[in-house]
């Protein structure tokens, strides 16, 4: 990304940090670093892994590979580096001094700019560690001998130097209040909104394969041939996907094996039956194991977020279902349309929530607006986001 393209502005709430510390110095010196850290975090997610993949999982990395990926291992160590050596530069060995040069001891802000001064210094020994584990990992045979592997790392430490670099903004501004990742962290809003998205079409794929195992499992001999091919196309369409854009490597790779598979099958005069089976039972199993994402953090702290905003618009409808229902309407569509971003979490919520989109929920009156509150807050009670 370009420094056109990079953050040029911080977050309302970290102009507000800045502009309340009386050390206007030590305001301009973190100010620099949060900057830094915002272009450091662009570049870092501004990577297109689709070019570097193949059709197959069984491809070693050649010259041409190298070639395309040596810019992007360089980039990926000098955006780093870009934002340690900001770091280094301000804070490295520098005190925290008050306005006359003397050091400040006495004051609360003194000691929360100390506190900050040091959470930074932390993270950039944690940024410099990952640079070298960077460079270890691309002289380690066992990840440069598989273009899968190579690609699956690259991304891993990238992304984990995007987390690290949110870290350091936050913590370092939660040294002087109470902040959100949201209002402080760059790309923060980004991240959550791609999680968002690949966790509810991957509940949608994974409700596709399903219902395409019981069909395979159903199917004549006659009709093996026509479900590989329907898999097939299934698979190509999700492919298509942001949401494929934005899984990891490995996960792809899995994809794509399954996808050869089915894809021999589907091209074969007289397909047998139990190879497709076993093909789409392994990529069952597979789509399901993808629900893990409910355990990363950025969509832990959405989720309880979510849910508790939900609760208190829902306690409100219930409390207006006897005066004033339409109101109470509008606020169960309100809530139903927040929830949307927990697609994906819970297969009873997922199913009322499918639901909900195609029923005019703000127009309900009477028993069924008070059955769909009462059926919302039970599914929300139900969920585990603690």
């Amino acid at each position: 990304m370009s420094d056109e393209t990079a953050p040029s502005v911080l977050s309302p709430k970290l102009e507000e940090i800045l502009q309340a510390l009386s050390d206007r110095a030590f305001a301009e010196r973190l100010r620099r670093v949060y900057t830094a850290a915002g272009q450091a975090i662009a570049r870092l997610s501004d990577l297109d892994l689709l070019k570097y993949e193949t059709a197959h999982v069984d491809d070693s990395p050649d010259l041409s590979l190298w070639e395309e990926m040596a810019p992007v291992i360089r980039d990926t160590v000098m955006d780093v580096n870009a934002l340690l050596n900001v770091i280094r530069e301000h804070f490295a060995s520098q005190p925290v001094a008050g306005k006359a040069g003397a050091p400040l001891t006495a004051t609360v802000e003194a000691r929360r700019a100390k506190d900050a001064s040091e959470l930074l210094q932390g993270w950039m020994q944690q940024l410099a560690q990952g640079v070298t584990q960077l460079g270890e990992a691309m002289r380690n045979p066992a990840v440069v001998s598989d273009r899968w592997t190579l690609l699956a790392e690259l991304q891993r430490l990238r992304a984990r130097f995007r987390e690290q670099i949110g870290n350091l903004v936050f913590e370092s501004a939660s040294a002087f209040g109470p902040v959100t990742r949201q209002q402080v962290v760059p790309g923060h809003e980004a991240e959550v909104k791609a999680a968002v998205m690949v966790r509810a079409l991957v509940a949608d794929l994974a409700r596709i394969v399903s219902a395409r195992l019981a069909k395979v499992r159903e199917a004549e001999p006659e009709d093996v041939q026509w479900n590989a091919q329907q898999l097939q196309t299934e698979l190509d369409a999700f492919g298509r996907t942001a949401a494929y854009r934005h899984l990891r490597a490995q996960d792809k790779r899995r994809v794509i094996e399954v996808r050869g598979k089915v894809g021999q099958l589907s091209i074969q005069g007289n397909p047998r039956k139990p190879e497709l089976l076993a093909a789409v039972e392994e990529l069952d199993f597979f789509v399901r194991t993808l629900s893990n994402v409910n355990q990363r953090q950025v969509l832990i702290t959405h989720d309880r977020e979510v849910w508790a905003g939900c609760g208190v618009r829902l306690e409100r409808a219930a409390g207006l279902l006897g005066s004033d229902p339409v109101t109470a309407a509008k606020a169960l569509a309100e809530t139903a349309a927040t929830a949307q971003s927990l697609y994906g979490r819970d297969a009873k919520l997922d199913n009322f929530l499918r639901k909900a989109r195609k029923q005019p929920l703000a127009q309900l009156t009477g028993p069924e607006l008070r059955s769909t509150v009462e059926t919302l807050q039970t599914l929300l009670a139900g969920l585990d986001v603690m």
